[in-house]
């Protein structure tokens, strides 16, 4: 378990809890129980978590992501963009749209950050620390070490994507790094949550539920 809270060293991650991913907008993303997390994030909220830092999907309207700019494609082929293999998605997290914003219901009060990604239309952007080239930084990292944070708790939308990117990211630049399994939503197979999973704990990332923090 991770212990009591420290107000500084410690931050909540919230990995884009938009409405593109629920069946507030059913033509878009909706991943099963994404709407289940809100709830269980804003109890963390509710905590001694001191600060939080808030991702959003913000893509341009034809990104290179969409199924839609690949004639003969569909939603989850992969391809291969010039940064390497790429799942094509559905339209979704249109910059500027109903969808694109953080959820309504999502408690902000404690929120002191909110990092746009995936803005960049030749290039998608699961992480919230690293675009998927693997090399263009979001500059959050170094925003991390200037207010003097150590530790950060991952919750969110969606694993293994979203929120498994940036926490093994987090944990590759020095972050002790959790990831809070009951306040996340996941899409896909279970066996790809499983690789997911094994991948995170030989980086270091440790596991934890929404109680401890609360």
């Amino acid at each position: 378990m991770p212990g009591a809270l420290h107000p500084v060293e410690d931050l909540l991650l919230v990995v884009d809890p938009q409405p593109t991913f629920m069946k507030l907008c059913p033509d878009e993303l909706p991943v099963p129980g994404a709407e289940a997390v809100i709830p269980v994030i804003n109890r963390i909220l509710a905590g001694p978590v001191a600060r939080a830092v808030v991702t959003q999907d913000w893509h341009h309207p034809a990104h290179a992501s969409f199924a839609s700019q690949h004639p003969g494609r569909a939603p989850y082929d992969q391809v291969r963009l010039d940064y390497g293999a790429q799942v094509l998605w559905p339209d979704h997290g249109v910059r500027a749209t109903p969808g694109a914003a953080i959820h309504p219901g999502l408690d902000q009060s404690k929120v002191v950050l909110v990092l746009r990604k995936g803005f960049r239309q030749a290039i998608d952007s699961y992480s919230a620390f690293r675009e998927n080239d693997r090399s263009t930084g979001t500059g959050l990292a170094e925003w991390l070490r200037a207010v003097g944070v150590r530790r950060v708790f991952i919750a969110g939308i969606t694993r293994p994507f979203c929120v498994d990117w940036t926490a093994e990211d987090a944990a590759s630049l020095g972050f002790d790094t959790w990831v809070v399994a009951d306040a996340c939503a996941r899409l896909g197979p279970e066996d790809a949550l499983a690789e997911s999973q094994a991948r995170l704990e030989t980086a270091g990332v440790r596991f934890t539920a929404a109680a401890a923090l609360t």
